[in-house]
């Protein structure tokens, strides 16, 4: 799968589990050449998100919600994920 297709998976698994009101997913894989992650070729990813469910939660909780949506992308096709929560 390559990071377009890795996208649009995210898209789908994050939209599904916590429909959020703002979703934005940008492939940083580039600023990583030659990195671990790379190499292996899992991708690193940004997600921009701003959802309802993290209402009340702590921070910690509201990662854990999205490394849950994302299930196994988390371990076979995405090697980082920097998330800014609005």
């Amino acid at each position: 799968m390559d990071n377009a297709q890795r996208i649009e998976q995210m898209q789908r698994l994050l939209a599904e589990n916590l429909h959020p009101t703002k979703l934005n997913i940008i492939d940083e894989s580039y600023l990583h050449a030659g990195h671990v992650g790379a190499k292996e070729g899992k991708g690193h990813f940004r997600v921009q998100i701003t959802c309802e469910r993290f209402t009340g939660l702590r921070l910690i909780q509201q990662h854990r919600l999205i490394y849950d949506s994302l299930g196994d992308m988390m371990q076979t096709d995405i090697h980082a994920l920097a998330i800014e929560i609005s």
